[in-house]
């Protein structure tokens, strides 16, 4: 059975990767995180979440957390609890106009997160 990670789940390519995995999989487990930060609406962010809620298939261990890849512990946490066969990075902040005014959130998302994420690929 795949263990799968998927983060950015919340957003649009995310839960709509997360839909398309519960279609195809006949068992085993998604894990998908988000931080639902306020870039875009987060009711958005949540309407999707429970959407996906509602659509998990029997046999699929579907997962949702809140939290940053920027954040090494719960990173580490989830590699050494889930052992991903799979892990789909689509966790990053977007928005060419926001990175002047807040560069330290895409260094957060985009950087550290990302390199979290390898680190915990690297190690497991």
């Amino acid at each position: 059975m795949k263990k799968i990670l998927v983060t950015g789940h919340a957003g649009f390519i995310g839960s709509n990767l997360v839909h398309r995995l519960f279609k195809e999989m006949d068992g085993g487990t998604i894990v998908g995180i988000d931080n639902l930060n306020n870039y875009y609406d987060p009711s958005l962010k949540t309407y999707r979440l429970e959407e996906l809620e509602k659509a998990v298939p029997a046999g699929i261990n579907y997962v949702s957390v809140k939290g940053s890849i920027a954040d090494r512990e719960l990173i580490n946490k989830l590699f050494e609890e889930y052992k991903f066969d799979i892990v789909v990075n689509l966790a990053a902040q977007a928005g060419v106009r926001y990175s002047i005014e807040n560069p330290d959130v895409y260094i957060e998302s985009n950087i550290i997160g990302f390199y979290n994420i390898l680190e915990a690929c690297r190690h497991s």
